[in-house]
Order: C-alpha cells, then sequence, then structure tokens
C-alpha cells in the first residue's frame, strides 16, 4: 500500500511557493492512485477489529431461530426486494440465505433459487418454511464463501445476490466468486456507518464500536476489481421486538457476545432501563436509524 505523504513546508497567510518550489513538490510528491490501494487488506483489517463475534457455523446455528423470527419484522427485506430487478424466467442465487429472508418472497418471481448457507440450522428452517408454503423451486446447499463452489456445487445463475452476508477473510475472493457466479446481475448488500449494531449499547458496557468496513471500502474494492458498481441506499427505523426481557437478554448477549459477569449486569441494567411492554411484547424505549448501501452490477 503506497502511503500517503505529507508536504514539509506549506506557504503561510499570504504567502506562496516559488516555481522552484513547486517543481521540487512536483518531482518528490505524486497524486495517490486508488487502484494502488490493497482495498482487500484494508477491508479484512477492518474486519478483524468488528466488534460483534465472528459468525462462524455454530455462531449462526445457536442464532438461526431468532434471527429468522426478527428478520422478518424488519423493514429491510422489503426496501431490498423493491431494488431487484428480476425475470420470471430467471435463476437466482440467494448466498448467505439464511432462513430465507429473501429467498421465500423471491420464490414466486423467478424460475428457480439456491440458497447457499454456512448454518446447516437456517437451511432446516428454510426448507421447513417452503414446505409449509408448497414452494418448490429452492434448493440448499450448505457452504461458505471460502468454500469450492464449483465442489459444493452452487454453479451459474442469471443473478447472484448477496444480502447482508459477506463474512469473509478473503473479501476480493469472494466477490470475484459472486461475480462469476453470476450471467446477468449481481447484488450485494452491506452497511453503512453502524449498521444494525446499537451503539448505545455499547457506550453503555464501556466498549468502542468497530462495525466493520462499510460499503465505501467495497466499493472501492470492487473499483480495483474493475467493477464499475451502481449504489442505492435502505434506511428505515427499527425498533426490535422481543417476547420478554429475558428474550432480549439472550439475543443481545449472544450478538454482542458478553466475557465477563459484570458486562451482563450492565446489559441487564440497561435492558431494565431501556424496554417497555407495548401491545404484547417488550420493544426498546427508543428507535434506531439503520443504513444499508445495496451494491449492484450487471454482467453485459
Amino acid at each position: 500500500m503506497q502511503p500517503v505523504r505529507c508536504l514539509r513546508h506549506q506557504p503561510g497567510p499570504g504567502q506562496s511557493l516559488n516555481e522552484e518550489e513547486e517543481n521540487s513538490i512536483g518531482r518528490q510528491y505524486t497524486p495517490l492512485d486508488v487502484r494502488e490501494i490493497d482495498w482487500n487488506r484494508i477491508c479484512w483489517e477492518k474486519r478483524k477489529r468488528k466488534s460483534s463475534p465472528s459468525g462462524n457455523t455454530a455462531y449462526w446455528d445457536k442464532r438461526a431461530p431468532a434471527f429468522a423470527r426478527n428478520s422478518s419484522k424488519s423493514d429491510y427485506s422489503e426496501k431490498f426486494l423493491r431494488l431487484l430487478e428480476l425475470k420470471p424466467h430467471w435463476t437466482l442465487l440467494d448466498m448467505g440465505s439464511a432462513a430465507g429472508t429473501l429467498a421465500i418472497p423471491l420464490a414466486g418471481r423467478v424460475k428457480e433459487i439456491t440458497a447457499v448457507d454456512i448454518s446447516g440450522t437456517m437451511l432446516a428452517l428454510l426448507r421447513e418454511r417452503c414446505a409449509q408454503r408448497g414452494i418448490g423451486n429452492v434448493r440448499t446447499i450448505q457452504g461458505a464463501w471460502e468454500d469450492d463452489w464449483n465442489a459444493l456445487g452452487v454453479g451459474e445463475h442469471d443473478v447472484a445476490l448477496a444480502s447482508r452476508s459477506l463474512i469473509t477473510e478473503d473479501f476480493e475472493s469472494a466477490l470475484a466468486k459472486l461475480d462469476k457466479a453470476a450471467r446477468k446481475r449481481v447484488y450485494l448488500s452491506t452497511i453503512v456507518g453502524d449498521g444494525p449494531h446499537d451503539r448505545r449499547i455499547f457506550r453503555a458496557l464501556g466498549r468502542d464500536l468497530n462495525p466493520g468496513p462499510d460499503y465505501i471500502y467495497l466499493y472501492n474494492l470492487l473499483y480495483r476489481m474493475g467493477i464499475r458498481a451502481n449504489v442505492n441506499f435502505i434506511s428505515y427505523q427499527e425498533r426490535n421486538t422481543y417476547e420478554d426481557p429475558e428474550d432480549a437478554f439472550n439475543h443481545l448477549s449472544a450478538k454482542i457476545e458478553l466475557i465477563t459477569p459484570e458486562e451482563e449486569d450492565v446489559l441487564r441494567a440497561f435492558l431494565n432501563a431501556h424496554l417497555v411492554h407495548s401491545e404484547g411484547k417488550w420493544v426498546m424505549s427508543y428507535p434506531r436509524k439503520i443504513s444499508w448501501a445495496v451494491l449492484w452490477w450487471d454482467k453485459e
């Protein structure tokens, strides 16, 4: 990665550089080319500092039921689906499908869906939901970004999408796989700023919030890869609902990965102060604005 250099001398008020100084600066300093920056390494460095857990198979297996329940209550899915331009005869790859947040509503809009997820529990829930709804055009594959997609039998599709699911150690390789799997179009969504993370809770715990690489890092990585992506944004107000305070504690403690008993006490005190009972559910007393970026590009 080429370092950013600073000028050793800058003119003060009312001063200007003479011709010799300007020529000297021109010889010593060259503009930074964004394509020379190793965005893949920067994304990984940001990912390593991420505040939430690593997201391995066991983690997502454990979170699967609560994740499936809560994801259906968000405005995200509806707004994301509005951005998709699909045709009935197309096939679609849903990488990181979870329990069918998008695959279920998309099943009626395309010919066939291949849903891939790292969690077998997520995929079992997806198959169960498809059976309940009489959906027969969704096939499931358990796999990760790092796996050999050819060996998994992922195949090529008209459209490939990865919705909030780019969890990997090698972003460039993952994006290249997603791009290769699509004949016509690719959709990718990722966080903007804090994303879904609640900064108030991290502040109460005395922790810094590091949400990981947001969309601008991935946009620059795609640019470096020769992909000129379009960008749309999804924003909405969210107030998560819970069955009871213990459900809220279990959900948030797993998501944040509490370490000490003292942190557990802090979280319980925070929930005691901010959870309110409304219409038979428990909700946070304050809404949060959440934003996501949808990066998409055509293959032709």
